[in-house]
């Protein structure tokens, strides 16, 4: 009796172990995995859905820009249509916006901007209601201090995302490490039911950990398999359809990118030929007035062609790779085909382009995308420079490091000190200069991203009121070697 009361004792103390080891083990599982899937949601349902609306809220308020200044220029009640449904959706979208981060700290700021754009809202209703009015109905500081409110949310908001999926990343992980070695002892007592719970248990969680590796190391966006039907199961599920919206976002960003390939530049191409005959007096003769508002058009119509095909092209250095194909160049060359290019433009400005080559020393690089890093650099210091003045194009070798060094010196107003490591970014245009000369602020990101590529930095020198240098710096042809 006492023999058969010590056996069972020790299987109740081993069984009592090892029920505690695989019940602790779940009871952990379990936590992880429904702290995991309330990640998961959150980003799915809430974080994704804020992004399209801050994206939708920025095309509204570029819309509602674009339709004010048409509506003065051309005075058509079309325009202030388009204007008041513009306005109308930006708005109806902020209240959504609002209302899905309701009760969170993350809403005051989107609260913030809707009762200023309910505040102002009766004065612009005003406004247009007055057909003689000159005045813009928001002024452009006020729509382009709500884009970039409304810019730096969403990135708050996709910073959240960002920190949302570490934190998938970590709890997923944690579990799995601790639910494999509370398995593990629960595989070495021997029984057999253990081993096969934690057989069933172990394949979704390293399928997990597979696809969240290759998620936040490759940034891979492949679906993992969905090995079982139960809460781990439930977790591959809501990880394959966060996959899939992070697959729908960028499937739009494509669709958007070839809408403006596609059903943009073709009937763009078409108004530009049919204004530019009607203003050659092709099609018939036309009144100097006619004629003025035709120079507008077609000027308006050259701007966006520029404006598309910088977007293009910045779509296409973020979606893949810069190919690069190498040669030998000459500074000379270079220089002297881009002032050739250029040279129209500089003497309708009434601006003198000159170079300085102090070196002949060749660099490698791909021709075509340096050409376009240099024009877009000479083009800017033109463009900026007053007329009777002077842009330099100086090249020399910087023997110490093996590097090539070109700087496009203007004269024009030059850009403060605190905005020098912003130039480069996307979109950004410096504030002494956004109000004054147009742009769209994607020519020195484009330029940043083929310099760097081939391996070399730009950066910018300046004073306010005493001109811009801009430098960038390639390997020589020996530094290669």
């Amino acid at each position: 009796m006492e023999s058969r009361w010590g056996i069972m004792r020790k299987l109740f103390v081993w069984y009592g172990a090892l029920g505690l080891i695989f019940y602790g083990t779940i009871a952990f599982f379990y936590m992880n995995t429904q702290h995991i899937m309330d990640i998961s949601n959150q980003i799915v349902n809430t974080s994704y859905r804020i992004s399209e609306l801050a994206k939708v809220m920025m095309d509204q308020l570029l819309s509602m820009e674009e339709n004010e200044k048409k509506y003065l220029v051309l005075k058509s009640p079309e325009y202030r249509e388009y204007f008041r449904t513009a306005m109308e959706d930006f708005r109806f979208k902020l209240a959504e916006t609002a209302t899905l981060l309701a009760g969170t700290k993350d809403a005051v700021p989107w609260e913030q901007l809707k009762r200023e754009v309910d505040r102002l809202h009766p004065e612009v209703q005003a406004r247009m209601a007055d057909p003689e009015s000159e005045r813009l109905w928001i002024s452009e500081e006020t729509l382009d201090r709500w884009i970039q409110r409304v810019a730096l949310l969403k990135q708050m908001e996709e910073r959240q995302v960002e920190i949302a999926t570490r934190s998938l990343h970590k709890r997923g992980h944690s579990a799995l490490r601790w639910g494999l070695a509370g398995l593990g002892l629960s595989l070495l007592a021997g029984l057999v039911g253990v081993w096969q719970v934690a057989r069933s248990m172990s394949r979704p969680l390293r399928e997990l950990r597979r696809g969240i590796r290759s998620l936040t190391q490759k940034g891979s966006t492949e679906p993992i398999r969905i090995l079982s039907k139960d809460e781990f199961g439930e977790l591959a599920f809501a990880f394959n359809e966060m996959l899939h919206r992070l697959k729908e976002e960028e499937r739009m960003r494509s669709d958007f990118i070839s809408m403006l390939t596609h059903e943009v530049r073709n009937p763009l191409t078409t108004v530009r030929e049919s204004v530019r005959l009607l203003e050659e007096e092709v099609m018939g003769p036309v009144t100097d007035r006619q004629k003025r508002f035709l120079t507008i058009a077609r000027r308006e119509v050259d701007r966006i062609a520029e404006l598309l095909k910088d977007l293009l092209q910045a779509s296409r250095l973020e979606n893949q790779q810069l190919e690069i194909l190498p040669e030998e160049i000459h500074p000379a060359d270079l220089v002297e085909t881009t002032i050739q290019r250029l040279a129209p433009a500089a003497e309708a400005k009434g601006v003198q382009v000159r170079s300085e080559l102090e070196t002949t020393a060749p660099c490698i690089g791909d021709m075509d995308h340096l050409q376009k890093v240099l024009m877009n650099l000479v083009a800017n210091a033109i463009k900026f420079s007053p007329s009777g003045g002077v842009v330099t194009v100086h090249v020399h070798e910087d023997k110490t490091c093996g590097q090539v060094i070109f700087a496009v010196q203007d004269e024009g107003p030059g850009i403060p000190e605190s905005e020098q490591a912003l130039v480069f970014r996307k979109y950004y245009r410096a504030s002494i200069l956004k109000d004054r000369i147009d742009g769209t602020g994607l020519g020195l990101h484009i330029a940043k991203h083929i310099v760097e590529a081939h391996g070399g930095r730009i950066w910018v020198q300046s004073e306010p009121n005493r001109g811009s240098r801009f430098c960038f710096e390639l390997p020589t042809k020996g530094s290669r070697s």
